[in-house]
This record gives structure tokens, sequence and C-alpha cells, in this order.
């Protein structure tokens, strides 16, 4: 019997605490609807005015992301398209990097001194085929560096050595070692050279 005492004095208790915490959150809601109210009057709106201000301001928002993703997309449309011109701009660099070796071999092959005709004969025509390949990557856009009496330049130079010679100036490209090359506008290999102290 004590049992069911103490379960319906518990029951009791609960039951209390939950009309009370019901009771707490309808003043809570009261409170809330009170304060929204308050602050449309002292604002002097209306529910629907305020409704129609906070509807604004979710506009303005939408529209100032949909103007910042659409400046985005346009950007990426920009570099896509500068990204596609370099592209086409510059196709023939890695053919134009591996041939470099072959009209350096063909120069230094045409600097040889013939000692009879036939080597002279050979030479010409090794010659014939020279001047038509720099003449097909001219075409392309395939220009030599300047290097010996022109200022040296990091971006189209590698200094390989320095010297001292009192006919040029200093900072001078005195010898070149290695010729150099710009395809259009970019440098696909810097000139190796020697520069004047």
């Amino acid at each position: 019997m004590a049992e069911e005492t103490n379960n319906k004095v518990d029951q009791e208790e609960l039951h209390d605490q939950q009309e009370e915490q019901t009771s707490t959150e309808n003043e809570e809601e009261i409170f809330a609807e009170s304060l929204e109210n308050q602050e449309g009057e002292e604002s002097g709106k209306s529910p629907e005015e305020t409704q129609i201000l906070d509807l604004q301001s979710k506009l303005d928002e939408s529209e100032s992301r949909y103007l910042r993703l659409r400046a985005d997309f346009d950007n990426f449309r920009r570099r896509a398209n500068l990204d596609r011109e370099a592209s086409e701009k510059y196709k023939s660099q890695s053919l134009v990097t591996e041939l470099l070796p072959a009209i350096d071999n063909f120069e230094r092959a045409l600097n040889i001194e013939p000692e009879n005709e036939q080597t002279k004969s050979l030479l010409q025509g090794m010659e014939m085929v020279y001047r038509s390949l720099v003449e097909a990557l001219k075409k392309e856009g395939v220009e030599p560096i300047e290097t010996v009496g022109h200022e040296f330049d990091p971006h189209l130079h590698q200094a390989v050595m320095q010297g001292e010679d009192e006919n040029f100036g200093s900072n001078i490209v005195t010898e070149e070692f290695q010729k150099g090359y710009k395809l259009k506008d970019r440098v696909i290999r810097p000139s190796m050279v020697k520069v004047n102290q």
C-alpha cells in the first residue's frame, strides 16, 4: 500500500512538473509574440509590412548572390577563352622544342670547313635542308634571340660565364654558346651566353 501511495505521489509530481513546463512554454510564446507586436507597433508597421520588408531583404540578398555568381561565371569563361587561345597560339611548342637540337647540329655541321669537293657538296645539301627547316619554323613564329652586343636579360639569356672585355660595356653579352629561341612572344629556350662585367 505504501508503494501505491508513493506511485500516486510520484505521478502527481510528474503531472505538476509537466503542467509547469507547458505553462512556461506558453508564457514564452506569448512573450515572443508580444515582442513582435510591440516591435511592429513601435516601428509603426503592420505584420504584413514587416513580412514585405523581410521578403524584400531576402530578394535583395538573392539578387546580390546571383550577380556574384554571374560575375564568377563570366570570369571563368574569360579564363577558359584565354587558355584556349594560348593553347592554339603555342600548339607547336613541343614539336619546336624537339627540333631545336637538330637545328643546333645542323649549325655545327655547317661550320665545318670542307676538305674536298665531295664534302663541300654534302655541306651544300645540308645547308639547303637547314634553310628550309629554319624557314618553316619562322612561318610558325619561331625566331632566334639576339645576344652578342645586347644587354643581358635574365628572361632571354642564361649566363654561363662572365668575363672582362674592354670592347663591351658592363652587363653586355660578349659571346653566345647556344642559340636561344622564342615562339611568338614566349621564350622556349634561353640563350646560353657569356656576359661582360
